[in-house]
């Protein structure tokens, strides 16, 4: 069964048909009623015209703008990779090299990136842009760069062996296209991937609309998500791991190292979400906002087709971008619900001890054996967010950072999303201050008896230590 669509791009070769234009209607007919024809600069758009114009069409818009054009994407913990024009085409040069990188205050490791940064720099364009981008090899070995999702010639397509030759150590490759889309995308190396992504070959690459069909957003955040394998005590990533990651990042940080989102009370808020990780997709779940899911790696979805969400499913090899209005002040978290990404190495292997009654199993060791030791993980894994223990080198307590109330149990892939009333500029506030009377509180036994609430007598649980609100 041929779909209308294809039909419809295919209406180009069939023209002589007078029954088909009887049909379809006139070419404007056609025009005016099908939402999903090639835009003007694409290849298929572009089929009658000679090859090298079609493939490589030359720009026809001067080089946008940041401010003018777009509102410059924010990628925190990274920065944009900076360009210059060159005769009308945007030039950029990125680096693959070896990264010392941290992750958080207290683990670091030997990565690969770009420019020295993982992942690499975000490169920020517009549609209708000429771009050339220079890449400099300085890998121990070959590696090649390709633009994951943009429309490009096959011999810029960056697929070491296949579509070009490999970038030798030391060899410096030129790559040069025109942008006729928009939207959120990646670039990533494409020679021995496996190993190469694995240690952080990657970044975003963000192209703006040169005509927005909505009012832009007054804060852009964008995203990559991470996964890694990172085994206590080691300093570098292990790219042999096919399915037990232990490390989950948002742009290669771990919360509590994650820089916050922050925005004024009633901006504009778009959030990109990428991820070209290697086993996982993850659901990207932000507290308190319903969210309009707007675009796809694809391009923008049509208003009528846009969903209501408050998480968003991003698979490997995927973006999506979600947009709304920060009405509701207040520090929200946004994190994968996947629960054991929101948690960092776990230490070590270890038995699950959750309801063992260790009895005076702790005494008994520390006076023949252990000092120190003490059963842990009996009540739950919360506690240990708050130990102030010896780990191994290089390697973080499984969860947690201290919070405005108490400990915050999560790790790994989470960042918060601060809104503010009257802040004079974007940098960290600090934490919320709530107004007298809206946060959740211990139920007073006045309220209990009034509204006739019994409470079933518990087993007692070992006091969890709380830090008083800033407030």
């Amino acid at each position: 069964m041929i779909t209308r669509r294809r039909f419809l791009t295919s209406a180009g070769a069939l023209a002589g048909s007078a029954a088909v234009l009887q049909k379809l209607g006139s070419a404007q007919e056609v025009k005016t009623r099908e939402p999903n024809k090639p835009r003007e600069t694409t290849a298929a758009a572009n089929r009658n015209k000679p090859l090298i114009e079609r493939v490589d069409p030359r720009p026809t818009l001067p080089p946008g703008e940041a401010g003018k054009d777009y509102t410059p994407v924010i990628t925190p913990n990274n920065v944009s990779l900076p360009w210059k024009i060159v005769d009308g085409v945007k030039v950029y040069h990125l680096i693959a090299e070896e990264v010392d990188h941290e992750f958080a205050p207290g683990m670091r490791a030997k990565c690969w990136g770009f420019n020295g940064h993982v992942h690499g720099p975000t490169i920020e364009a517009v549609e209708g842009d000429r771009v050339r981008i220079y890449v400099t090899n300085n890998l121990p070995e070959a590696t090649s760069v390709h633009w994951h999702g943009i429309l490009v010639p096959n011999g810029m397509d960056g697929v070491g062996g296949l579509t070009q030759k490999n970038i030798q150590p030391g060899e410096t490759f030129r790559y040069e296209f025109t942008l006729r889309q928009h939207g959120t995308h990646m670039y990533h190396s494409h020679s021995d991937e496996m190993t190469q992504m694995a240690l952080g070959t990657m970044g975003l690459f963000i192209i703006h609309p040169r005509r927005p069909r909505e009012q832009r957003p007054d804060r852009d955040f964008a995203f990559m998500l991470g996964e890694w394998r990172l085994d206590t005590g080691t300093s570098r990533p292990n790219p042999n791991e096919m399915t037990d990651f232990n490390v989950f990042t948002f742009n290669a940080k771990i919360f509590p190292a994650t820089e916050p989102m922050v925005a004024k009370l009633g901006d504009r808020v778009r959030i990109r979400i990428a991820s070209v990780a290697a086993m996982s997709h993850h659901p990207i779940h932000l507290h308190g906002y319903q969210f309009r899911v707007t675009e796809t790696d694809g391009g923008q979805i049509p208003e009528s087709a846009q969903q209501v969400e408050t998480t968003v499913l991003t698979a490997i090899g995927q973006s999506r971008t979600f947009d709304f209005v920060a009405d509701q002040p207040g520090d929200w978290p946004m994190h994968c619900h996947m629960t054991h990404h929101v948690m960092t190495q776990m230490g070590d292997k270890f038995p699950n001890t959750i309801g063992v009654q260790p009895g005076k199993l702790d005494e008994k060791i520390r006076a023949s054996l252990l000092p120190g030791y003490m059963t842990m993980g009996t009540n739950g894994m919360g506690e240990m967010a708050e130990m102030h223990m010896k780990v191994p080198r290089n390697s973080l307590p499984m969860v947690g950072a201290p919070g405005p109330f108490d400990v915050i149990d999560m790790s790994g892939l989470l960042t918060l999303f601060k809104v503010r009333e009257d802040i004079m500029n974007y940098e960290d506030p600090g934490w919320y201050q709530h107004p007298q009377g809206t946060v959740a509180t211990l139920a007073a036994a006045d309220d209990l008896r009034r509204d006739r609430i019994d409470v079933p007598a518990a087993p007692a649980a070992p006091a969890r230590r709380t830090h008083q609100h800033p407030g």
